[in-house]
This record gives C-alpha cells, structure tokens and sequence, in this order.
C-alpha cells in the first residue's frame, strides 16, 4: 500500500491502535487518540509514566493501525516516533502544542489555564509519529 493512501485514510479518523516494543520484544498495545498534521505527522498526548512512553524512549520503532467502516477495512502505519519533552511550565512549547491539540479534537477548552495546569499536573509530553511506510486494505 502506498503511503500517501494510507494517510490519506487515517486522515478522516482520529482512533488508533499503538503498537511499541516491551524490553523482552513482546508488543504492547495501547487504545489511542490522534491527531494527524497537515506535515504528515502523527501526534498523540501520552504521560510520562505510561509503559508506552518508556518504551518508545528505550525503541523508537511504532506501528499505529487505524481501523476503518468495517472489520476489514484498516490501514497499519510504521513510524519512528520522537518524544517532546515533559510539560514542566503552563506556558512552555509542549503545553502549547498540547492546546493545539485539544483544539483540533474538541475545539475551545472553557478554562485554558486549568487545561494548562493539567498538562504539567499529569507530566504531559507529545508522541510524534513519523511514519515510513503502511499496508492494509481499504476497499473492502
């Protein structure tokens, strides 16, 4: 499959499933939400204590799969992923971003700077995923 098509499907839908490497080589899965830019990048909020985050610190290597209308309609995304720092102030580049976010799933927080506070409360960072290449089936 190619790339741009892949990213093209996943670009409609915001669910995911994440795939990271535990340190024995076992998978580990997590239900997600993201956030797919117009760079072609992935970006999904995680916690700096989430099994997760300490993997992809440890192996970069991820695959999202993105499921589609029916069971078999989905697309699987292999990524390199890079970890922002943790949120360490209310007004840092990584809260920015997480607000950004939030914006494009949701729209308007009704309060900012709770939202703010939260971000660094719960040791928020940004997942970004770069992916390199995709297969699946999208026309069934």
């Amino acid at each position: 499959m190619e790339l741009a098509t892949a990213l093209e499907f996943a670009k409609s839908r915001r669910e995911g499933i994440l795939t990271t490497l535990r340190v024995d080589g076992r998978a580990q899965l997590s239900n997600i939400f993201y956030r797919l830019g117009d760079d072609g990048l992935f970006r999904i909020s995680v916690t700096d204590t989430r099994a997760k985050t300490r993997n992809l610190r440890r192996d970069p290597r991820a695959a999202l799969h993105v499921g589609g209308d029916n069971f078999w309609a989905y697309v699987v995304l292999d990524a390199t992923a890079e970890l922002s720092a943790v949120a360490a102030h209310v007004d840092d580049a990584v809260v920015d971003e997480l607000v950004e976010m939030y914006r494009s799933f949701v729209g308007e927080h009704p309060n900012w700077g709770e939202f703010r506070r939260d971000m660094v409360a719960d040791q928020r960072l940004v997942l970004r995923l770069f992916p390199t290449s995709a297969y699946g089936q999208i026309d069934r």
